[in-house]
């Protein structure tokens, strides 16, 4: 007999929300902080500089907004936990959408206008509208989800572009941390691995003998922020590994072929 499929993971509506709020005020606070100069710096994110990253965000949030002013969608077509194998589906548009609007806006007043219209539209929309965006029709609750994962993830490439250190809202880091995790199980599916992340995730993947009952024989172990790294290619798992920023014990216990993630 089959395993059960396993129910997908439910978020809290309020804290997601308010997640994303506090964590948009983290990163518009640390944007308005930036001297001119600032915006000219590289960043991880291939050549894009500070201007660029910053114009990535108020696309990211600007695309809530945009979502809830077209027609609902008839559908759904991506469940959350899939959600993050289809950016490279559509990265080249992306990258030409933001360099596009860095080049002829200020960054910083679209990602403020992108802020204040979030912030109109969103607090009465209700959870289960279908919303017609990229990559396909997705749950706006669900979507939010997402929005706390561009704002964890870009929040922390741009205090590595700044040197700047940037907030992180517990809930945002824990839904971060548990969309990428979840995905993980989705992408390599099984239960001879257990992953861990404390205090926001645990999850099982990899085919192989499944583990019930005892201390598991393949454990992957890590914080928050370093999985969620790893899982974004902003870390490499053998250099981890090296820095004994994560443990790893048992034979099956190789998460580098399934890394990252978020593609």
């Amino acid at each position: 007999m089959s395993p059960a499929k396993k129910r997908p993971r439910s978020y809290d509506s309020a804290k997601i929300r308010a997640a994303v709020t506090a964590q948009l005020g983290h990163v518009q606070d640390a944007v308005h902080a930036l001297a001119p100069e600032d915006m000219a710096r590289p960043t991880r994110l291939g050549d894009w500089t500070v201007r660029e990253l910053v114009a990535h965000f108020a696309m990211a949030v600007e695309h809530i907004p945009a979502g809830l002013e077209r027609p609902a969608a008839a559908k759904q077509e991506v469940v959350l936990a899939e959600w993050p194998f289809a950016p490279a589906v559509y990265a080249a548009s992306v990258d030409e959408y933001v360099r596009k609007s860095a080049a002829e806006h200020d960054p910083v007043a679209l990602l403020d206008r992108a802020a204040e219209r979030y912030a109109a539209l969103v607090p009465g929309a209700s959870d289960d509208r279908l919303m017609a965006v990229r990559p396909g029709a997705m749950r706006l609750g669900d979507l939010l989800v997402t929005r706390c994962l561009e704002l964890v993830v870009h929040g922390d490439d741009l205090a590595a572009a700044t040197g700047k250190e940037i907030p992180f809202d517990r809930q945002a880091l824990a839904a971060t941390t548990r969309l990428l995790a979840d995905s993980l199980a989705t992408k390599a599916p099984g239960g001879s691995v257990e992953v861990r992340v404390p205090p926001f995730a645990v999850v099982q993947c990899v085919e192989g003998p499944r583990h019930t009952r005892g201390t598991p024989p393949n454990v992957v172990e890590t914080d928050p922020l370093t999985w969620i790294r790893l899982a974004t290619g902003r870390a490499e798992w053998t250099a981890a590994l090296a820095d004994a920023a994560v443990s790893a014990s048992g034979e099956r216990a190789d998460l580098g072929p399934y890394l990252p993630v978020l593609s």
